[in-house]
């Protein structure tokens, strides 16, 4: 019998590490954890605690990002010292961007934000815990698969959204069902397919609003195609604010005030071809409406932006690639 327990939404940085310490903790039996960084050390001692403890702990953790940088070398070494069985994520995929944990194969948390101290100090970003047995056994073989090097197909009516499965055409799907208002919250703008239908979205006569980070955080690379995306949103009436505080990192696009869609996943096309990435579509209402109001929130402390042209930032030479 399915379980009808409600999902319960977390918002960062205004929860803090609570939320993710007590998930760990709470484990009896088994933890997986994949995550694309993870440093954060009261988290890293409560995963060797749970170990101590008799919990069957097994982490996926990505090895290196497209910069070259290495986040959790010395996690995977704790882990590793510890008896704990961990590997770097499935070499299959370019990096490894999902963000998930699976406690006692009973509840699993998806989230926009890596366990990483500034994710719950400085940065917006937002989880849901889901007691949904079918979404829990779906992101348990998804770990199953990519621990052994396997293919993994998800379910094709899932309210999960995978990459490199689905992604693009689910969140193209999500867009195009929006009927009267769409408020969209993401740091990257570097997908085509994805900027149409939301410019369609507004040539359809939706309100759309675009939440962005500014030009903060953004690889040099990616500047231009996402200047350009925020260049044509003016010209086809819809309103683009940057928000300053908290440092934008989440992504969400919610849509009717009736539906959510957020997830590790960018609007860039990496995300939805080269990376392994877990999104959800959120139905719940009391969680519809906890993002909508951060939203709100956000929005008003934010302020109207205008992104220089492409050209201006476009990257200069081989110096300034990263």
């Amino acid at each position: 019998m399915a379980n009808h327990k409600p999902p319960t939404l977390i918002v960062e940085p205004d929860e803090g590490v609570k939320p993710m310490r007590e998930a760990i903790d709470s484990a009896r039996k088994a933890l997986l954890i994949k995550q694309f960084s993870f440093n954060e050390p009261s988290l890293v001692e409560a995963v060797k605690a749970a170990h101590g403890r008799g919990v069957k702990v097994m982490a996926l953790l990505n090895p290196v990002r497209d910069t070259g940088e290495r986040d959790n070398d010395g996690t995977f070494e704790e882990f590793k010292k510890a008896g704990i069985e961990v590997q770097w994520t499935n070499p299959a995929f370019v990096v490894t961007h999902e963000k998930s944990i699976v406690v006692d194969g009973a509840r699993a948390y998806v989230t926009t934000f890596n366990l990483s101290e500034k994710h719950f100090t400085e940065r917006r970003d937002y989880g849901i815990l889901t007691h949904d047995l079918g979404q829990v056994d779906a992101i348990t073989a998804c770990f199953t698969a990519d621990w052994h090097r396997l293919p993994f197909r998800p379910a094709p009516d899932s309210e999960l959204v995978w990459s490199v499965v689905d992604a693009r055409r689910r969140m193209a799907a999500f867009i195009d069902t929006a009927e009267q208002k769409l408020y969209v919250q993401h740091p990257k703008f570097v997908d085509l397919s994805i900027i149409e239908r939301i410019i369609h979205a507004r040539h359809r006569g939706v309100e759309v609003h675009v939440l962005t980070g500014g030009l903060h955080g953004l690889h040099a690379d990616d500047l231009p195609e996402t200047c350009a995306a925020l260049r044509l949103f003016h010209r086809f009436d819809i309103k683009v604010h940057a928000q300053k505080h908290p440092k934008l990192h989440g992504k969400l696009i919610i849509a009717d005030h009736k539906r959510a869609l957020m997830g590790s996943m960018n609007i860039h096309r990496n995300a939805f071809d080269r990376r392994r990435e877990l999104g959800m579509v959120v139905h719940d209402r009391n969680a519809v409406e906890g993002l909508l109001a951060v939203y709100k929130r956000d929005w008003e402390g934010s302020e109207p932006f205008h992104a220089p042209a492409p050209l201006e930032v476009m990257p200069t030479g081989p110096e300034n690639d990263i």
